[in-house]
């Protein structure tokens, strides 16, 4: 079957809404039939594999890549990192796949804020989506405007400007 393997991404400070607006975006395209992958920036390698005291925690802890696979989902757990295309290739057949966090890498990306505006994302943006508590005047006219709250506005957005692999 053909999928649109549509890229975009996702970035904001901590606590601005990006997991929460992810969440939403994801859960209304699966529940319109759409094959979603997420993939999460984890800057400071906190993630583990499972739950300590668990064999795959136990395998996990020699170093080695582990894998468990069960009836209805596989895991993966590497222990070095991956490239955009790499995990492209890893879940090969979507829709949509969307990254949270991940700034250097230059793919349609959507930040999100909450209270304040961070100037700093500007320049890797798209899009902003915000909420009230943001005055829309200090965002810069080339980058479109969301309704953070609207997650079916974001996914027109995604439709249009995402990047297809």
């Amino acid at each position: 079957m053909n999928k649109k393997r549509l890229v975009v991404a996702f970035s904001g400070p901590s606590n601005s809404g990006k997991t929460t607006a992810i969440v939403k975006v994801a859960s209304i395209l699966n529940d319109s039939g759409f094959k979603v992958c997420i993939i999460k920036h984890d800057p400071k390698d906190k993630a583990i594999f499972d739950r300590e005291g668990k064999d795959s925690f136990k395998f996990s802890q020699t170093g080695a890549d582990v894998a468990v696979v069960g009836p209805n989902r596989t895991t993966l757990f590497k222990k070095n990192t991956s490239t955009i295309d790499e995990m492209i290739k890893l879940f090969q057949d979507f829709d949509y796949l969307l990254v949270e966090g991940l700034k250097s890498l230059e793919i349609p990306r959507i930040s999100i804020f909450r209270d304040r505006l961070d100037e700093s994302y500007f320049n890797v943006s798209n899009a902003i989506a915000c909420d009230e508590t943001i005055n829309s005047n200090g965002i810069p006219s080339d980058l479109d405007i969301l309704d953070l709250n609207n997650p079916e506005e974001i996914i027109l957005w995604i439709n249009k400007n995402a990047k297809r692999v």
